[in-house]
Order: structure tokens, then C-alpha cells, then sequence
């Protein structure tokens, strides 16, 4: 609604002269407002966000899923004056959009815009969410189906723009190198040839780069005819053979800061690498960084592929827990359009909690849990007295998976402390005593019994070869479950049998199941949310 009188270009990126034909003709009006309007200057193509043109004053508008405080003058820029890694591609992608307008139509005076949701406002209207709905278009692309026609039914706009014209043509004037050695007009020369020719750019192999390659394929893709960016790479420049491609890499190694270094001097393979090289050091209670990973370099060289657990530093850790035990996991969401009156964007809403309770005895229940089904309802403020119903009865010992649950409690105190509930003081009073502060907060605070963080215990006490350095619940649930016989003879059998409970499974309920004597993952045997779309496709 922030632009409705615009017109939309529709079209395959592809269709490149019937686009820029059709946004030729519209551009012949003196005042109109184009969605995606697409521009060609020789073999330069580009499409747009939103185009506003009043005469030859143009605005360049890029609207991104992103939020920003429009008080903060170091979004773009940092306070040292060079570019915050994390917005370069968008920058320079709207600098190239106005590069070849400005190609096109050199009379033109462009202003570039980012819009984004604004942090400091707050919706206006319940249900803001509900008036705009995402729908699929022809060729699988996006649509948005509007429910409102007017800009008084959607209320006052979350969204705001940011000018960015000064470090656009910044760019373009080379304040802002993309590489040190071109100009911004090199580079996209040197883009182009590399496109038309479909010639290889040899563009550096590195630690970083490289270990965030997109087009490293696996080899079921590459039997199925798909060429593998990464290994084209490592092939033309380092003249790998299938000998190196096979050895262990050190990509993966967990936390490896001195990673990017040590690549630069040519050491590119875990066998290569020594204690002195990583930094070994050891702390006396728990695993040091480079511990782990001396660890995790030393059992894949020599396929060692046995558990290493600290028993007695975990039994240790153990003792001075008190039962019951609590486990706890929250569902949360957080949407550029608030769902209820007076919410910011991308605010922090838990709509969901689940409670498990270990004895002493080794009985497991799932104990209670919260979920909010009500339509425009603002569930934080319930969210959090049934948790604290659930966990106030005595000093059990609460865990955590990473730091997830902790960070929606401290999202909760803060709209807390802005609210008028009647038991905002006992709410608050709970949420310090279960969690501690975050880094930026401006109350610090570490709760007498801030949870347990379980993920921090594995990297403490554990490590699994089958989760390849990775501590995610979903990598090192089912490496668990691969390694323990004993896990594996108890989920293995019906609930009743082994002294769980569940309030979703019936008793004869089996958790584990097993293929060619292995166990199946369990995040793969949890039901599709949305029939088309698996599991993966969802969370990416």
C-alpha cells in the first residue's frame, strides 16, 4: 500500500527486449510509478524495485526484507567510514541499477532509496498481516495477494526509506572498490565478457569464500550431470585431482579462526595440521576451543570414528544439578508486518512451549505445554505466565538448547517493562530468574538459576565424529542416537515399555526406528508441514 497507483512489469527476465520495450513506453508519461521496471543498455540488463519518475526526477526505491533504525547513522557505513560487510551485495546491486539507468537515460537526476521495516514504529491496526497475502504466480514465482484497497485499511505504514544516493554513486565513482585493482565500470565489463563468453573469472580460491561456496556439489549431483563450481575451482587453480578432493578438508573444523591464515600459507588438508599450528592450549575443567579441535582433526585423519565424552568433567557438571530436571523448548516467529496493534516489526512473539520432566528415578514426562491458537491475539504476556506455572514449583534444574530460549525471554522482559499488565512485576522477576541478560542490554542481570545451556555442554564435554564439527540440535541428535546402544534399545521400544510419558503419542508410540541396522534420523520421520514442501525447504 505504500505505492498503489504502481504498475508491475510482468515477464521473464529472459523476455529482455519485450521488457524494456514495455517500460519505454510507460516512461514516455511524465508521472508514473513502475514495479520491477527493467532497463537494457547494449548487454547490460537490470530490473528495478519500484521506479517513481516525476519528469527526469527519478527515484530508485530497493525494498528489502530487512528491518533498520533510521536514528542510526551507522547502517551502511561503519563509524570508521568503510562499507558493513553484511549490506555490500545489496549496495552494490543498486549501484549497477543505477549505473545502467543512468547508461540509458543520461539526463536522468536518480536518487537510490532502501526501504525496510522501521524499528521504531508500531503498527496501527490489529490483523496487519492477515490484509496481505503471499500466493504463486506462473513459473513459480511470488505473488502478493492484497486484501485492503486503500491506504487508511492497511493503516500507518511499518515501513520507512533510507536515502543511500550519496554512497550509491560513491560506489560508482570508486569510494568503494569491489576489487582494489578495477574501477566499478572494470568490474562490470570484466562481469559481463566473463557471462557472454561463459569464460572461468579464477577469481582467488579462499578459507572463507570458499567454505560458504554455493556451488559445491555433492556426488549424487555430479552423477546426475551437475558440474560442481567448487571443485572447478580447486581443479584450474591448486591442479587437485580426485586424491585431494577425497582427503579431509579444513573447512568443517569447528570455530577455526586461525582457519583463513593457515589456508593462505597452503595448508588446506586436516592431515597437514599440528597442535602448534592451531594454537593447542588445554583449560582445566572443560574443552578449549582448539582442544575440540585437535580432536576433531585427529579422529577424522585417522578414522577414528569413537565418541569422545569427559566423563568425569560431565559427572561433575551432573552432580551439581537439581532434580528434577526441566527441558524446555519454545516456538516462536518473527514477521516484518506485526500481527497485533502497537508491535514493532519483527518483534519477538512465542506462541509455543514445550515442558519435559526428568526424575531422579529416570522417569521421562511431558509434563505441560503452552501453544496459542487465537486469531489476533498477543500471546507473550500467557506465553510466559504458563511457563512460569510450569517451572515455579521448586528449583529444578531448567535446559536449553543454544541460546534460543534465552533470547525470546529477554525479548519478553523488554515489551514487559513498556506494558501495563497487572503482573508485569512476578513476570519480569521470573524471566531474570530463569535467564541472564544479553550483551546490549541496558539491565544486566544472570538469574540464580539461568537454564543450562545443553548445547554449551556438548562443546564442553562431547564430541561425536558423525556430526563433522557441527553442534546443531539436528546434527548432534541423531549422531547421538547413531552412537548410543543404550538410546537406542530404549527409544527403540513403545513408550509404555520404558517409563515415558507423551500428551501428543500414544503408549504404543516407538520414537526410534531403524533401516539396514542404522537409525533414521527423526527429523526425517517428523510429517511434512505443507504437503509440497519438505522439511529442508521450509527452514531455508
Amino acid at each position: 500500500m505504500q505505492y498503489p497507483d504502481g504498475i508491475l512489469i510482468e515477464g521473464n527476465d529472459r523476455e529482455y527486449e519485450t521488457l524494456w520495450k514495455r517500460t519505454k513506453e510507460l516512461l514516455q508519461q511524465k508521472y508514473v510509478i513502475i514495479y520491477e521496471a527493467a532497463f537494457m543498455h547494449h548487454d547490460l540488463f537490470i530490473r528495478t524495485g519500484v521506479l517513481i519518475k516525476r519528469e527526469n526526477k527519478i527515484e530508485l526505491i530497493e525494498v528489502k526484507s530487512k528491518s533498520f533504525d533510521p536514528n542510526d547513522d551507522y547502517t551502511f557505513i561503519g563509524k570508521k567510514g568503510g562499507m558493513v560487510k553484511g549490506w555490500k551485495p545489496y549496495l552494490f546491486d543498486i549501484a549497477f541499477q543505477k549505473y545502467v539507468m543512468q547508461l540509458c537515460f543520461p539526463e536522468w537526476e536518480i536518487s537510490s532509496w532502501i526501504m525496510m521495516a522501521d524499528k521504531t514504529k508500531t503498527a496501527s491496526i490489529d490483523g496487519l498481516n492477515q490484509l496481505f497475502r503471499i500466493t504463486k504466480k506462473a513459473g513459480n514465482r511470488t505473488g502478493i495477494k492484497r486484501l485492503v484497497s486503500s491506504k487508511e485499511e492497511a493503516g500507518e505504514s511499518v515501513l520507512s526509506r533510507a536515502n543511500i544516493s550519496t554512497i550509491v554513486q560513491d560506489i560508482i565513482n570508486n569510494k568503494y572498490p569491489h576489487f582494489p585493482d578495477r574501477t566499478f565500470k572494470e568490474t562490470v565489463n570484466w562481469f559481463k565478457e566473463l557471462y557472454q563468453k561463459d569464460k572461468y573469472s579464477g577469481y582467488p580460491v579462499s578459507f572463507t569464500a570458499c567454505k560458504a561456496c554455493e556451488f559445491r556439489a555433492t556426488v549424487e549431483q555430479e552423477a546426475d550431470g551437475l558440474r560442481s563450481g567448487f571443485k572447478e575451482c580447486f581443479e584450474k587453480q591448486l591442479k587437485w585431482t580426485n586424491i585431494e578432493f577425497e582427503k579431509p578438508i579444513v573447512f568443517d573444523i569447528w570455530n577455526f579462526r586461525k582457519g583463513a591464515s593457515l589456508f593462505n600459507q597452503g595448508y588446506y588438508f586436516k592431515g597437514e595440521l599440528s597442535m602448534d599450528l592451531i594454537g593447542y592450549e588445554e583449560l582445566p575443567d572443560v574443552l578449549s576451543a582448539s582442544e575440540r579441535q585437535w580432536i576433531q582433526i585427529e579422529k577424522e585423519v585417522q578414522h577414528d570414528d569413537t565418541i569422545y565424552v569427559d566423563t568425569e568433567g560431565l559427572r561433575k557438571k551432573i552432580a551439581s544439578f537439581t532434580y528434577p530436571l526441566y527441558f524446555i523448548d519454545f516456538e516462536r516467529s518473527s514477521v516484518a508486518l506485526p500481527f497485533n496493534k502497537g508491535r514493532k516489526p519483527y518483534e519477538q512473539v512465542g506462541f509455543q512451549f514445550s515442558h519435559h520432566k526428568y526424575d531422579k528415578d529416570g522417569r521421562i514426562e511431558h509434563a505441560t505445554e503452552y501453544i496459542n491458537n487465537k486469531a489476533g491475539y498477543f500471546p507473550n504476556f500467557e506465553f510466559c505466565r504458563a511457563l512460569k506455572k510450569a517451572l515455579e514449583n521448586d528449583q529444578g534444574t531448567i535446559f536449553r538448547y543454544s541460546h534460543y530460549e534465552n533470547t525470546i525471554l529477554n525479548a519478553i522482559f523488554v515489551q514487559l517493562l513498556d506494558s501495563d499488565e497487572a503482573d508485569k512485576d512476578e513476570l519480569i522477576d521470573f524471566i531474570q530468574s530463569i535467564t541472564h541478560s544479553k550483551k546490549d542490554s541496558a539491565v544486566k542481570w544472570k538469574g540464580e538459576r539461568d537454564m543450562v545451556d545443553l548445547c554449551q555442554l556438548v562443546k564442553d564435554f562431547y564430541y561425536n565424529p558423525l556430526t563433522k564439527g557441527s553442534n546443531s540440535i539436528k546434527a548432534v541428535l541423531p549422531a547421538v542416537l547413531g552412537k548410543s546402544r543404550f538410546l537406542q534399545m530404549k527409544y527403540g521400544q513403545p513408550l509404555k515399555d520404558v517409563n515415558l510419558s507423551s500428551k501428543n503419542f500414544p503408549d504404543e508410540h516407538i520414537w526410534l526406528h531403524f533401516e539396514n541396522g542404522e537409525v533414521i534420523n527423526p527429523y526425517k520421520m517428523l510429517p511434512h508441514l505443507f504437503e509440497e514442501w519438505t522439511t529442508e525447504e521450509i527452514e531455508r
